[in-house]
């Protein structure tokens, strides 16, 4: 006999909205996240619906998606797994439409939706119908869910403390003004339509697996989970009852400290720095398999290792690592590195784990700092491919587990070998673009031109600017009568020099497609000083010249490549 693992039903929003249901939102549940985008998208589908079984004869169902729940334990009512974005939303519909209503007979009907009366013969209490997670619950609460409460709350809205209160208060000001503009007996006919007509298919799991896999395959609107919320729900799950509420603050806190995306992102790391390899299917399923089960669980692992870890993670990321003697030049080094990090990201990890394990030696920790910027651009320069680059770092965060110091020449892990060192050299004095170059994509160029850029400006220079863009001093396609052609007469060689690295420099604002081929003086004038002096050094260095001919260029590589060859120890 097979186990029957769930049930799906479908049920009008009447029912939903009715005393069969109570709604909770389990503690690893994400915050409410719509905004006026998806809730303007859900208006205008229950409108239009409306309209569509206006002009058609008799009543047919309008499908909402799905939602699924798992039951509470020990409790009444049910967990939402999925759905908490639709059954807030329409929460809010019925709150603003039970405000804007004009007789007391039908906000005390529009209200049954949002609340359950209390029965003392049946020992039922007043409860409302949704819960929301419990830092967001007392605040939807006193501001929304309470009958005559609603209309301050929009005229005080800054009294939102987070994204989701936000979002709560700024898609129901949405639904007051495109509900306000509607004829009571228009708010009648919809309310109607949505109670009447509206129906969700309530996917009822016999626990939390089987709910989170149906959740996968039927979540075709709203907002994914990620594999942090089910991570949450695996850690929180151990926490004793007397902590649970506690420590599922100290995660939601860690959470929108560092923000969705970057708190996914750690725990990427957490798992390299713990199995150093690629997780075998998803991040969360690979966790829970391979990580979970070595950790203390709940409270320990959330205060030994998830807070901990996070802590590193957000000074490596915002270079904020403080030491009186070698903070700026460990900064420095990580600004160089964060540049890279939307692409080229394995490198954190092991700077998180140089910071848990060195951290408080700063000498030491600027050395490994410094080798680890040296390695991965290096790895970047010769176009080393994803896989072979997470290998090498696998091995740096492993080498550093047995107890190596990792600032050896010998380590052969973090130092970049004696061939690794003559073709980086062999990389850099050749095209850094054009159609002959494969080895570094625009951003990645950029990335090295900013590091050199440091090296040759004054010691702690940092620069804060929205538009960096890449310029060729010698033009890539100069007119047939401009005086480039005079300097470079030679195509093969005038080719040879403008990709190369002496020919680039950085500007801190948009190209002007007019201004690259002007002739050098005025180039200098009208494109690299207009508006002020270049705040680039690599820059400034070109504006110094009074010519730009083949022997300057020569000169400047030669400068330029010297300054890389010293600072990464390329002899």
């Amino acid at each position: 006999m097979v186990m029957k693992t769930f049930e799906a039903t479908d049920r009008p929003i009447a029912v939903i909205f009715s005393n069969q249901y109570v709604f909770d939102m389990p503690l690893y549940q994400r915050p409410y996240a719509w905004t006026t985008t998806e809730t303007g998208n859900l208006f205008d589908d229950l409108t239009g619906a409306l309209q569509d079984a206006q002009q058609a004869e008799g009543t047919r169902p309008y499908f909402f998606g799905s939602m699924v729940l798992t039951q509470n334990h020990g409790s009444p009512g049910y967990q939402v797994i999925d759905g908490q974005q639709r059954l807030t939303t329409f929460t809010i519909l019925f709150c603003v439409l039970r405000e804007l209503a004009e007789s007391e007979e039908a906000r005390t009907a529009i209200d049954n939706y949002v609340s359950q009366k209390g029965d003392p013969y049946a020992g039922i209490a007043d409860r409302f119908r949704l819960n929301l997670r419990e830092r967001d619950q007392e605040f939807f609460r006193e501001k929304v869910q309470i009958r005559n409460r609603l209309e301050d709350s929009l005229e005080t809205s800054k009294d939102s403390e987070s994204e989701s209160q936000k979002n709560i208060l700024e898609n129901a000001k949405y639904l007051w003004c495109k509900l306000s503009k509607l004829s009571q007996s228009e708010r009648d006919a919809l309310t109607s339509f949505i109670v009447q007509q509206c129906y969700l298919v309530v996917v009822i799991a016999t626990n939390r697996a089987t709910a989170h896999r149906i959740f996968s395959v039927l979540n075709a609107r709203g907002l994914d989970l990620l594999p942090t919320d089910i991570l949450k729900s695996e850690v929180l799950g151990e926490v004793s009852g007397k902590n649970a509420s506690e420590y599922a603050s100290k995660w939601e806190d860690m959470e929108e400290e560092l923000g969705r995306d970057d708190f996914l992102e750690l725990f990427g790391h957490l798992y390299m720095i713990y199995e150093k390899k690629k997780p075998a299917g998803s991040l969360d399923e690979a966790f829970i398999r391979d990580i979970l089960p070595k950790q203390e669980k709940g409270e320990g692992f959330i205060d030994g290792v998830l807070s901990i870890y996070k802590d590193a993670y957000q000074i490596i990321r915002a270079a904020a690592y403080e030491n009186s003697q070698y903070g700026n030049k460990v900064n420095q080094q990580l600004r160089n590195l964060n540049r890279l990090s939307n692409t080229i990201s394995f490198w954190i990890a092991p700077a998180m784990e140089f910071y848990r394990v060195r951290g408080d030696d700063g000498a030491r920790f600027y050395q490994l700092i410094r080798d680890l910027e040296r390695l991965t651009y290096g790895l970047l320069i010769l176009s080393y491919n994803r896989d072979a680059r997470r290998a090498r770092y696998d091995k740096v965060v492993a080498a550093f587990e047995k107890g190596n110091s990792i600032i050896d020449e010998d380590t052969e892990a973090l130092q970049l070998s004696d061939g690794e060192r003559a073709a980086i050299l062999e990389k850099l004095d050749g095209p850094l673009d054009g159609p002959r170059s494969a080895s570094l994509r625009p951003q990645h160029r950029t990335s090295l031109l900013l590091k050199l850029d440091t090296l040759l400006a004054a010691e702690g220079a940092t620069y804060d600017h929205k538009i960096i863009t890449v310029e060729h001093v010698l033009p890539q396609n100069p007119k047939e009568d401009s005086e480039w052609l005079t300097l470079f007469p030679d195509a093969t060689e005038r080719e040879r020099w403008t990709h190369r690295l002496a020919n680039l420099v950085l500007l801190s604002k948009s190209k002007n497609s007019q201004a690259q081929n002007f002739e050098f003086p005025r180039k200098k004038t009208e494109y690299f000083q207009k508006g002020g002096v270049s705040p680039f050094a690599i820059t400034t260095q070109v504006i110094n010249e009074t010519e730009w001919t083949p022997k300057v260029l020569k000169r400047r590589q030669e400068m330029l490549i010297a300054a890389l060859k010293k600072e990464w120890r390329l002899d």
